[in-house]
């Protein structure tokens, strides 16, 4: 064993291998930096690269890649309040108040520090549990695995802000949608009405990018201001350093939850920065800060974040199963270059395995240190007026949901999800729990069959369900016990995240608004269970019991508002709270709705780049009036960006009935 360990540092450290790992870490910061591409995507582009190359220099490229990805994608976390990827939406709910009031130097020092930290905790793991980890990952079957996401979900309590029916209720909606499509069991279409695109489900990163992406821009225009008036520099990053060595111990434990959960299958990295989120407010006396712009709630789910890489190459390496989507990708380069992964990466091969091991650790380290030294700059972004950045964004945001699938109907997705986001953000419906309930949908589903066709209801009686079970109880307590006390206070996590009101906030008297959101709610549950019992047992059992539940909670709050039950915590309207009702300066809320809508009419009739070109005209003339210089400078600029993006990546662009009917040159193709 020592003599593999070795081996693999003495070739790990040629100039050769030390190069193309280079590589691999530059490529990862560039895609990291794009909303929704992620491991997947960047993985992807590599592959093709990989033929005939070396394996050893080919895999220091992949793990390059891989490490740093979930380093780099903090950024537009922090700054704009757009997941950078699935594993980095909860780093939004701090890390952009952060930004908002100016400390976004040291929000992003604290997650790439938490990241280094995580991954290089992940390597370590990964070298001790390389050769104990084969019982510990066989004793989870399908019964643990439906546990776990059990406890996922019991993470919604201290998600789920001031009202805890609210929340539960919003992350039935989670549930709900993340199990349109084929039921995993028979195959049956649930709630597709017909509609090609939804056969296949709504793709997570449309979800991701709808959900938290598009009404924070809207927010940030309705204010017509930057993100912060000044990025606080000069010794941001020192003190984000010392965050993270402050709050040693959460990060230490949130590393152990990421490795944790990246070496069980299927749960992968869509979660895992929630529940270390959880984790982190659970724990934690003061728990007023978080969502508000609290240091913890960023170095929570990014040293998780990155320990789940680490985590994730355990059942990767060992058995072939990959831990998560880009572990799929990855399993699917180490074949391309001639290495099978299984139980010789522990024998024959454990010196390729140690070379993995400290690839993974030196890109972390040069990962981390990049993104350290440019956080300095990029906080300048914050300063700029936004009117000015959001073309862009909505640009950039619209490109990468349309990767998810590669049809038009990526972007209504997008817009549709964008309006219940914005809906959500209005009248306090949780975000967070709606994602938590839509990333664990069709994981629960598919375990919960399993655990019934292997074991029956016995699978109730196993140790490692009762152990996680009782983790699960527990949770639920101190979910239950937050929820109370936050209902003492009045004050609401998820009311501070989206709005930044104060912990009381003001109470509106006119609750129609509310009665007929709430209201849509209930209705939307309702055709859920008439649409479960169109299904057979098997089909609708799961989609029926999650609507039969959710119909008596959404009720719950309907009844509440429909008596004008005004003091009661389910009643919130952050079009009051924060002062714009009544205001003629600020926009209506779905103002710049349609200027996004009239975007995606746009690439409808005359494709993505046509479309953006004009966008960007009207709204830099129209919203931010820039000058004609300046707009054609910007204009051109993000033509040129994407049109070049797409062609280097190896993307497509959408097309539209223009180009179905007309040929045209490249890039207008």
């Amino acid at each position: 064993m020592l003599d593999a360990f070795l081996t693999a540092l003495q070739t790990v450290m040629t100039g050769t291998h030390l190069l193309y790992l280079a590589g691999g870490v530059l490529l990862g910061l560039a895609i990291g930096i794009f909303p929704g591409l992620g491991g997947i995507a960047g993985l992807s582009l590599l592959l093709p690269f990989l033929y005939g190359m070396e394996p050893t220099t080919a895999l220091a490229m992949l793990i390059g890649l891989v490490a740093v990805i979930p380093t780099s994608d903090t950024f537009t976390s922090v700054l704009m309040g757009i997941p950078g990827s699935s594993g980095s939406q909860a780093t939004v709910l701090d890390g952009f108040p952060m930004a908002k009031r100016g400390e976004a130097a040291r929000a992003l020092s604290a997650a790439f520090a938490s990241s280094l930290f995580g991954g290089l905790f992940g390597a370590v793991v990964l070298t001790g549990f390389v050769l104990i980890a084969r019982p510990v990952i066989l004793a989870f079957g399908s019964a643990e695995l439906f546990m776990l996401t059990l406890l996922g979900l019991s993470m919604v309590g201290v998600l789920g802000g001031n009202s805890l029916v609210k929340g539960l209720s919003a992350c039935g909606v989670g549930l709900l949608l993340g199990s349109v499509g084929g039921a995993p069991a028979t195959g049956e279409y649930r709630m597709t009405f017909g509609n090609f695109y939804l056969m296949d489900g709504i793709p997570l990163v449309v979800v991701g990018l709808g959900i938290f992406a598009l009404p924070e821009i809207i927010d940030l225009l309705r204010q017509n201001s930057a993100i912060s008036e000044a990025a606080e520099l000069g010794r941001g990053w020192v003190n984000g350093i010392r965050d993270l060595i402050k709050n040693r111990w959460l990060a230490l434990r949130c590393a152990i939850i990421g490795c944790i959960v990246g070496a069980l299958p299927g749960l992968g990295g869509s979660v895992v920065d929630w529940i270390a989120y959880g984790h982190a407010v659970q724990t934690t006396k003061d728990k007023d800060g978080f969502g508000n712009g609290d240091v913890r709630g960023v170095i929570a789910p990014e040293s998780s974040n990155n320990a789940k890489e680490g985590g994730a190459l355990i059942p990767t390496l060992l058995f072939g199963i990959p831990g998560s989507g880009s572990m799929a990708v990855f399993l699917g380069g180490m074949v391309l270059i001639g290495i099978e992964p299984g139980p010789s990466m522990v024998t024959s091969n454990l010196d390729v395995t140690y070379t993995i091991v400290w690839s993974l650790a030196i890109a972390n380290v040069v990962g981390a240190g990049a993104c350290l030294f440019l956080s300095k700059w990029v906080a300048k972004l914050t300063t700029i007026p936004y009117a000015l950045m959001a073309p862009f964004m909505i640009t950039v945001i619209c490109f990468a949901a349309f990767q998810a699938t590669r049809d038009l109907s990526d972007l209504v997705a997008l817009l549709g999800i964008g309006v219940l986001g914005v809906l959500m953000k209005r009248f306090d419906w949780p975000r967070p729990a709606f994602l938590i309930g839509f990333v664990l949908a069709s994981g629960m589903e598919t375990y919960l069959y399993q655990a019934i066709q292997f074991d029956g209801l016995g699978f109730l009686l196993k140790p490692g369900v009762l152990i996680i079970g009782a983790i699960t109880a527990i949770s639920i307590y101190f979910a239950a016990r937050h929820a109370t006390n936050s209902g003492k206070d009045d004050s609401s996590t998820e009311t501070s995240t989206d709005s930044g009101t104060q912990a009381k906030p003001l109470r509106p008297t006119n609750l129609g608004p509310q009665k007929l959101f709430a209201g849509a709610i209930f209705l939307t549950f309702a055709y859920g269970l008439y649409d479960a019992f169109q299904q057979s047992m098997l089909g609708g059992v799961f989609t029926g019991g999650v609507c039969g539940v959710m119909l008596i909670l959404s009720g719950i709050v309907l009844f509440k508002l429909v008596t004008n039950q005004v003091e009661d915590t389910v009643n919130f309207d952050n079009e009051v709270a924060a002062g714009y009702q009544g205001d003629q300066s600020i926009a209506s809320l779905l103002h710049y709705v349609y200027w996004i809508a009239g975007l995606v009419v746009g690439c409808y009739f005359v494709g993505f780049l046509i479309s953006i070109a004009v966008f960007f005209v009207a709204f830099l003339l129209v919203k931010a009036r820039a000058s004609m210089l300046r707009t054609f400078v910007l204009c051109s600029s993000a033509v040129v960006f994407m049109a070049t993006l797409a062609h280097v990546m190896v993307l497509d662009l959408p097309s539209g009935l223009l180009q179905e009917t007309v040929h045209m040159p490249w890039p207008l193709n």
